[in-house]
C-alpha cells in the first residue's frame, strides 16, 4: 500500500464552482498579456563566488553522530571545524 497521498481531479461542477468562487474574489488579479510576458523568472538566488562542491565522503558513524547531535546546521559546523585544521597543521 502506498503513502501517496492520492490525486484528487475536480468534477466540472466542482470546478465551476472554483471558477465562480475566484471571479467573486474582490482580491484576484489577472495581469494582462503584456505584464504577464514582463514576469519572467529571474533565476533563482544569485550565483556564489565560491560555490560548495558535492561530493560523496564517508566518515565513521561516531563522528557523524557527534556533529548531528549539535543540531541543525551540523555540516556547516563540520565544515568549519576541517578549516580550522586545515588552517592550523601544515599541508605536505
Amino acid at each position: 500500500m502506498s503513502n501517496k497521498p492520492k490525486l484528487h481531479i475536480p468534477t466540472p461542477a466542482e470546478d465551476a464552482a472554483i471558477a465562480r468562487g475566484i471571479e467573486g474574489d474582490p482580491d484576484t488579479y489577472v495581469p494582462t498579456d503584456a505584464q504577464f510576458q514582463q514576469m519572467k523568472r529571474r533565476g533563482g538566488r544569485p550565483k556564489l563566488e565560491h560555490p560548495k562542491i558535492a561530493l560523496t565522503v564517508r566518515y565513521d558513524a561516531d563522528i557523524i553522530e557527534r556533529f548531528r547531535a549539535t543540531g541543525e546546521g551540523w555540516q556547516t559546523r563540520m565544515n568549519n571545524a576541517l578549516r580550522e585544521w586545515l588552517n592550523s597543521h601544515r599541508l605536505a
